[in-house]
C-alpha cells in the first residue's frame, strides 16, 4: 500500500475544502439564478401590462382571404387578474367571441378601459379595416366583424364578437380584453376615498 506524504495529504485536504466551496457557491448562484428569472418574470409582466400597445396589422392584400381559426371546438380561455384571482373568461367558437366577467364582479360597462380601449380602439379600428376590406373586395361582406356590448344597470354582462379572424387578430384581442378587465378589476376593487 502506497503511503502518502504529509504534503499530498495537506494538498488533497485543500482540494477537497476547494470543491466543497466551489458546490456550495455554485449551489448559491443557481438559487441565485432563479430568484432573479422569477422577478424577471414578474417585471416584464408588469411592463407588458402598463405599456400595452396593439400590434400594428397591415391591410390585407385584395387577394387576400380572410382565413379563419383552426379552432373547431368551443374554448374557453380564463381571464385572470394580476393577483391570481378569476375576473373573466373568453368563450371562442364558430368564428366568435362571448367575453364575460366572473357573475361576482360588479364592472362598469361604461369605464374607459371598456370604452375608450377596447371597443373605440381595437374593436371600432377592426370593424372599419374589414369594411374597408370588404370595400376592395379582399373579404365577403358578411365576414366584417361585429360586436357588441351587453349590460345590464349600467354593469358589464358580456360582449359579443363575431367574424374575429384570423389567429393574429385573435391573439390581439385575448391580449386586449385581458388588458381591458384587469384594470376595471383594478379600478372596481381599488378602495373608495374617505
Amino acid at each position: 500500500m502506497k503511503s502518502t506524504s504529509p504534503a499530498d495529504q495537506q494538498l488533497t485536504k485543500r482540494l477537497a475544502e476547494m470543491k466543497s466551496f466551489l458546490e456550495k457557491r455554485v449551489k448559491q448562484l443557481d438559487e441565485e439564478t432563479q430568484s432573479l428569472r422569477s422577478f424577471l418574470e414578474v417585471v416584464d409582466s408588469l411592463l407588458a401590462e402598463r405599456s400595452f400597445r396593439p400590434v400594428a396589422i397591415s391591410p390585407p392584400q385584395p387577394s387576400a382571404v380572410k382565413v379563419t381559426p383552426r379552432l373547431t371546438s368551443p374554448d374557453t380561455i380564463p381571464i385572470m387578474a394580476v393577483d391570481g384571482v378569476r375576473i373573466g373568461s373568453i368563450l371562442i367558437r364558430n368564428g366568435g367571441l362571448q367575453i364575460t366577467p366572473e357573475s361576482e364582479l360588479q364592472l362598469d360597462a361604461n369605464s374607459p378601459p371598456l370604452r375608450a380601449f377596447l371597443v373605440g380602439k381595437i374593436l371600432d379600428q377592426m370593424q372599419s379595416k374589414d369594411k374597408e376590406s370588404a370595400v376592395s373586395g379582399a373579404i365577403q361582406p358578411e365576414a366584417i366583424l361585429t360586436y357588441s356590448v351587453e349590460q345590464e344597470g349600467g354593469k358589464l354582462k358580456a360582449i359579443h364578437v363575431q367574424n374575429f379572424g384570423d389567429e393574429r387578430r385573435l391573439l390581439e384581442l385575448q391580449n386586449a380584453i385581458r388588458w381591458t378587465f384587469r384594470r376595471m378589476y383594478e379600478k372596481a376593487t381599488a378602495p373608495k376615498p374617505a
